[in-house]
C-alpha cells in the first residue's frame, strides 16, 4: 500500500507541474518573481562548485524564513567553511532570504517533489545535511534523501488535531515518509504526541544508533527571533514625521476580513479620529484588491510602495511591500493578527510578542493554537469575533495606555519565557552531522573532491590537503613513511610531525578486481567509498565506539567512474587479533572485553560487513578497536548480529588452520569463544 500510495502522489506531482507552471504565470500578473527562475523548480540551474557538500535548509515561505533565520545564524557561525543552502517555494521567501542573508548562503528553489527533480537537486549539492521547516513534508525528497544516506530533519515541526487526522487519512503515504526521517523537532509537546502516534507503536522511538529520542520538543524558533539592528531607529523617525497619533496595526489579512477590519476602524475613527491604521495584507496579489477596498470605504489612504507620505489627513497606510511587517508592528500601539476573523487558522502572534506590543485576535486561531492557548491563560490577548467587538476593543485599548501595557508585558514575558528552541535545535543537528570538535571542509580541487578534519591537518604541519597528501610516493620523497602492511594490497604508514596516519587506496577485489583494478561506477560523493567510510567513522566517534579517527577522503573522479583513497589516524603500537593469538593466549577477561566491545557495535547498530580477527586490534595500553569500516553502515534489526559473530567464528577457525599448516601456535579453544559470547551476552543495554 504504502509504494502504491507513493506512485499515485508521484502521478499526482507530475500531473500538478502543468497547472502549477499556469499558477505561476497568473500569479505572475501581481508579481513578477513568479515567472523568473524557471528552471529552479526543475533543478536544471547550475549549482557553483562553493555550494555542494554542505546542508540544506528548505523554508517554505517568508514566515518561515523569519523562523529559520536565528537557526541559519547559528550555523553559519558554527559552520564557517561549510556551505549553507537556503530553498524556498515563493518568491515573498525569496526575497527575505536573499535581503537577511544575501552572499553569505547560496539560495535557489526548491524543485517540484518529483523523482527527476529530487535526484537532479541531490546529485548537484550533495548536502550532509538537509533540514525542513515546520509542516514541509515532501515524500519524493525524503524517501531519495533516505536512501541516499543523507540525514533529514523536520525542525520546528508543528501538527495541529486537523491536520494530524488528515494525515491519517493517507498513513499509508505518510508513516513511511516519517519513518525515513533522521529526526522530528517539534515546537510543543502536543505537536510530539501527535507525530508519535502518526509513526506507529511498532516504529523505533529512538535514533538508531543512539539514546536519543527520534521525536523530541525542542520549542518554537520564532521565539528567538531576531530584529534588525536599525528598527527601533527606523520606528523612531517615521513617528516623529507622523505626529504623536495612536497607530492600529492589522498584520497578514485575508480576504473576507479586511471588509471587516475596514468596517471596525470607521467606528474607531468616530472615537479616536486620528488614529492610522496600517493595513498589511498577507498576499501581494492582493495589495491593488485591497487599496481598492479602502478607497470604497471612503477613507483616505497612502500606499508604501508608492512612498506616499503620511500626512494629518491620511486614514488608512496600505503596506503594500514584502519583508516591513517587523517595521509595522514596532510603530504599533496596538496589533491586530490577521487570518483569525475567517477560518484561516490565523497566523504567527510571537512577531508582536518579541516587541512587547499589545495583541488582539479573531477566534480562529488553530494555526498556532499552542501559543494562544499560553495567551489567553495569561490574559495577554484579546480575542474578538464581530466588528463590532473588534470596534470596542480597539476604542478601549488606544484610550488605556495602562491596559495596553499590560497585554503587552505579560506577552513578552511569555515570550521570553519559552525561548532558547534554537540552541536545544543545534545541539540536535550537530549530532547528525558527521563532524566532531573543528567542522568538516569541503574542497574542491579541479575534478577532486577531498574532505579533511582541519584539526588533524593542521597538527600535521598543512595547511591545507590537496592530491598528491593521497600520493605515497610524495610521503616517500619526504621520508614520512613509516612502515607498510603488504596484504592483498598495500597499505601505507606514514607520520607528519607528531601525526601517525594510514593511507589506504581503495581497490576492487574478486574476479572483477583482475581486470579493473581501483575504478568504481561514479555514484554521489557521500556514496563514495571514502567518503562513506570517513562519515561513519566520524559518527562512530561520536558515540564514543573504538574505531581510528578519518583524517582525510579523497574523491577522485572521471566521466563515469571515480577512485577513492581514506586517510585514518594509526592506533600505534597495536597488533592484530591473529597475529597476538599466535603469540600469546588471552585472559578471560580480554576474551570477554572483545565480546562487549563487539556488542557496542551492535548496539549502535553498526553492521561490519567483515568482521574478522585481522580488523581487530590491541593497543598497547590493553585497549581493543575494530577496524576496516569500507562497505559498513548502519542497519535496523537484529538478524545480521549473529550472522557477523559467526563470520568472526569462522575467521579464528581458518586462522587456527593456517597456523597449523605453519607448524605455528594457536591459542583459541572453544572456551574462549564462549567467553567471547559472554561478554556479548553481559554488556549493559
Amino acid at each position: 500500500m504504502s509504494r502504491l500510495s507513493l506512485l499515485l502522489y508521484t502521478l499526482l506531482i507530475y500531473l500538478l507541474r502543468l497547472p502549477m507552471l499556469l499558477f505561476f504565470l497568473w500569479r505572475s500578473k501581481a508579481d513578477p518573481a513568479y515567472r523568473q527562475r524557471v528552471a529552479e523548480r526543475f533543478a536544471w540551474q547550475p549549482v557553483p562548485a562553493t555550494a555542494v557538500g554542505g546542508i540544506v535548509v528548505h523554508a517554505v515561505s517568508m514566515g518561515e524564513v523569519v523562523a529559520a533565520t536565528p537557526l541559519i545564524e547559528q550555523l553559519l557561525q558554527q559552520y564557517p567553511d561549510l556551505p549553507i543552502t537556503v530553498t524556498c517555494t515563493t518568491p515573498t521567501g525569496s526575497a527575505r532570504i536573499q535581503t537577511t542573508f544575501g552572499t553569505r548562503v547560496h539560495h535557489c528553489y526548491l524543485p517540484f517533489d518529483t523523482p527527476g527533480a529530487n535526484r537532479r537537486f541531490l546529485a548537484k549539492f550533495s548536502p550532509q545535511l538537509i533540514v525542513l521547516l515546520e509542516t514541509e513534508l515532501w515524500p519524493n525528497l525524503i524517501r531519495q534523501a533516505s536512501a541516499q544516506h543523507m540525514p533529514v530533519v523536520l525542525v520546528n515541526a508543528r501538527l495541529s488535531a486537523k491536520s494530524a487526522r488528515g494525515y491519517r487519512r493517507f498513513s499509508a503515504l505518510v508513516q513511511p515518509m516519517l519513518r525515513q526521517l533522521s529526526q522530528i523537532l517539534t515546537q510543543d509537546e502536543a505537536s510530539r504526541r501527535r507525530f508519535s502516534a502518526l509513526l506507529g507503536p511498532l516504529s523505533s522511538t529512538l535514533i538508531p544508533g543512539t539514546s536519543r529520542q527520534k521525536i523530541q520538543s525542542a520549542g518554537n524558533l520564532k521565539f528567538d527571533m531576531q530584529h534588525k539592528a536599525d528598527l527601533v531607529q527606523q520606528a523612531t523617525e517615521l513617528k516623529r514625521r507622523w505626529g504623536a497619533r495612536p497607530v492600529w496595526v492589522a498584520g497578514s489579512t485575508h480576504a473576507g476580513e479586511d471588509e471587516i477590519l475596514l468596517q471596525a476602524f470607521a467606528q474607531v475613527l468616530i472615537a479616536q479620529p486620528d488614529a492610522l491604521l496600517i493595513l498589511v495584507p498577507r498576499h501581494p496579489d492582493r495589495f491593488t484588491q485591497v487599496s481598492k477596498l479602502v478607497a470604497d470605504a471612503g477613507l483616505s489612504q497612502a500606499q508604501r510602495s508608492l512612498q506616499q507620505a503620511v500626512t494629518a489627513q491620511t486614514q488608512v497606510l496600505l503596506g503594500d511591500t514584502m519583508g516591513e511587517l517587523m517595521l509595522w508592528y514596532q510603530l504599533a500601539d496596538l496589533v491586530f493578527i490577521g487570518g483569525s476573523l475567517i477560518a484561516r487558522g490565523g497566523h504567527n502572534p510571537l512577531e508582536p510578542m518579541s516587541l512587547a506590543k499589545p495583541i488582539q485576535s479573531g477566534p480562529h486561531v488553530f494555526n498556532f493554537a499552542t501559543v494562544f492557548q499560553w495567551l489567553g491563560k495569561r490574559s495577554a490577548v484579546v480575542f474578538v469575533d464581530s466588528a463590532a467587538a473588534l470596534a470596542q476593543s480597539t476604542i478601549d485599548l488606544l484610550q488605556d495606555a495602562n491596559q495596553r501595557q499590560q497585554l503587552a508585558k505579560r506577552g513578552f514575558s511569555l515570550y521570553q519565557q519559552h525561548g532558547g528552541a534554537t540552541q536545544r535545535t543545534i545541539q540536535q543537528l550537530l549530532q547528525l552531522l558527521p563532524s566532531e570538535g573543528d567542522i568538516r571542509r569541503l574542497k574542491r580541487d579541479g575534478a577532486d573532491e577531498i574532505w579533511y578534519d582541519p584539526v588533524l591537518v593542521e597538527a600535521g604541519g598543512f595547511t591545507k590537503p590537496s592530491q598528491s597528501f593521497f600520493d605515497p610516493h610524495c610521503w616517500l620523497q619526504f621520508d614520512a613513511v613509516i612502515g607498510q602492511s603488504t596484504g592483498r594490497n598495500t597499505v601505507w604508514f606514514v607520520q607528519a610531525k607528531q601525526q601517525r596516519w594510514v593511507l589506504r587506496h581503495y581497490y576492487r577485489g574478486g574476479l572483477i578486481g583482475k581486470l579493473n583494478k581501483d575504478r568504481f561506477l561514479k555514484v554521489p560523493v557521500p556514496q563514495s567509498r571514502a567518503m562513506a567510510e570517513f562519515q561513519l567513522l566520524q559518527q562512530m566517534h561520536q558515540l564514543g565506539l573504538p574505531v581510528p579517527r578519518p583524517v582525510a577522503a579523497l574523491f577522485s573522479t572521471g566521466k563515469i567512474s571515480y577512485r577513492a583513497d581514506i586517510l585514518l589516524e594509526l592506533v600505534d603500537g597495536s597488533l592484530d587479533l591473529a597475529k597476538l593469538l599466535r603469540q600469546q593466549a588471552l585472559s578471560p577477561a580480554q576474551w570477554q572485553q572483545i565480546g562487549a566491545m563487539i556488542r557496542r557495535f551492535h548496539d549502535a547498530q553498526i553492521y561490519h560487513s567483515d568482521l574478522n580477527c585481522h580488523n581487530i586490534l590491541q593497543g598497547p595500553d590493553g585497549k581493543f578497536w575494530l577496524i576496516d569500516f569500507d562497505k559498513c553502515g548502519q542497519r535496523t534489526g537484529e538478524h545480521w548480529k549473529e550472522q557477523t559473530l559467526a563470520r568472526l567464528q569462522r575467521s579464528l577457525h581458518k586462522e587456527a588452520g593456517l597456523a597449523a599448516d605453519k607448524g605455528q601456535s594457536w591459542h583459541v579453544t572453544s572456551t574462549e569463544w564462549q567467553l567471547l559470547k559472554q561478554g556479548y551476552n553481559e554488556r549493559s543495554e
